[in-house]
């Protein structure tokens, strides 16, 4: 009987690896349904001595980054899981949001403290001439409006990049890219925001 329930399980996780591979919304759905808590959970069980450091939102980003494992290059990560070794999907999810917790932590301790972009408009220069203190927080506001605009995927690099000040290696550990794409991407991003940004400006 518990042979028979193990394949049971196996031909469950399966099915559901190959649809979300497919990229079926209602695979996804049953994924974040099934398998949400557990990851949370997971990812609680590792910051929770680190309140001094984690911030709220920290948990949701670790959540995130984990997302964009599984997604990146084709879903790699998810074509590598087997059911065949015998482990349970929700055990492999399990440990993946272990590691992503304390791969989160590692990079903490290689942070430059850095000033959030939530925060920038708060920060004034008081060498700085009371009109460019409010181009600066016009830019910052602009900026912070475009941002919400990109990709999940993007607004991930840019918090990490730009918000946390994460070196290039750091975030291409994160993100499960090659440095030379966070080089790339830094400039994409950077060049299309001071672009969007300057238009903008100038058409006010």
């Amino acid at each position: 009987m518990r042979q028979g329930n193990n394949n049971l399980r196996r031909h469950e996780d399966d099915q559901l690896l190959a649809e979300l591979i497919d990229g079926q919304p209602a695979a996804w759905k049953q994924f974040h349904l099934q398998y949400d808590r557990l990851i949370y959970r997971c990812i609680r069980k590792v910051i929770v001595g680190f309140s001094s450091v984690i911030r709220n939102e920290d948990e949701r980003e670790i959540y995130a980054n984990l997302m964009v494992q599984l997604l990146s290059k084709d879903k790699r990560k998810l074509r590598s899981f087997d059911t065949s070794r015998g482990c349970r999907l929700s055990s492999w999810l399990g440990l993946l949001a272990t590691n992503a917790a304390y791969d989160f932590l590692r990079s903490l301790r290689r942070e430059v403290p850095r000033v959030p972009l939530s925060e920038a408009d708060s920060t004034c220069d008081t060498s700085a001439s009371p009109f460019e203190q409010v181009d600066r927080r016009q830019r910052s506001h602009l900026v912070q409006r475009l941002v919400g605009t990109m990709s999940v995927k993007d607004q991930l690099f840019v918090r990490l990049y730009f918000g946390r000040g994460l070196s290039p290696s750091a975030v291409a550990h994160v993100m499960n890219i090659s440095v030379k794409t966070v080089y790339s991407k830094k400039h994409k991003i950077q060049h299309r925001l001071e672009g969007i940004v300057a238009a903008q400006l100038q058409a006010a």
